[in-house]
């Protein structure tokens, strides 16, 4: 059985229209899922029904890949407007956007994200990066409770003083008496 060319053109039956949506909406979500995975690519998708019903997915978080979007059109209609004017604003820009994709990669890859990728080299140096910042935090940690120590070691040497008057003041009162 040979398939016929789909014409392009709108479904006029509704029942129809809504089931060629329904199946289409769902390849659509399975090929976005499948693109996320097999690629490590970072994948969002909005659809909108004809009844204004909403259809979303995304491989990661759908706000932060949005704000990455915004972020790179802003920066790209901006390189646009200003190539002849600014070439070496418009340059040092896309030097920046560069930069950050690639912070972006690296933070997603010391969260534990698109490691698939990376090889032997870079998965040990990323813990290496892992084993330092623990380090570093596992130090300030060790500082923070050196100081509440001492502040906890200073109270009590005031509520000691307070209790030694305190004490002084009963003996003067049982002494009245």
């Amino acid at each position: 059985m040979v398939r016929g060319k789909t014409q392009m053109r709108r479904i006029e039956n509704a029942t129809n229209r809504q089931v060629t949506f329904s199946k289409r909406r769902n390849g659509l979500l399975k090929k976005a899922f499948e693109l996320s995975v097999l690629c490590e690519a970072e994948v969002a998708l909005i659809i909108f029904s004809s009844t204004g019903k909403l259809c979303e997915f995304a491989s990661s978080s759908m706000q932060a890949t949005v704000e990455r979007f915004q972020r790179h059109t802003r920066v790209t209609h901006h390189l646009e407007r200003s190539l002849p004017h600014h070439h070496d604003q418009a340059d040092q820009a896309a030097n920046l956007l560069k930069e950050i994709e690639s912070l972006e990669d690296s933070k997603r890859k010391l969260l534990g994200q698109g490691l698939g990728s990376s090889s032997y080299e870079e998965l040990q140096q990323i813990e290496q990066q892992l084993q330092s910042s623990l380090a570093h935090v596992r130090a300030t940690k060790h500082e923070a409770y050196k100081e509440q120590i001492d502040q906890l070691k200073e109270k009590e040497k005031y509520l000691a003083a307070e209790n030694e008057k305190l004490a002084k003041k009963t003996d003067e009162v049982k002494c009245i008496f």
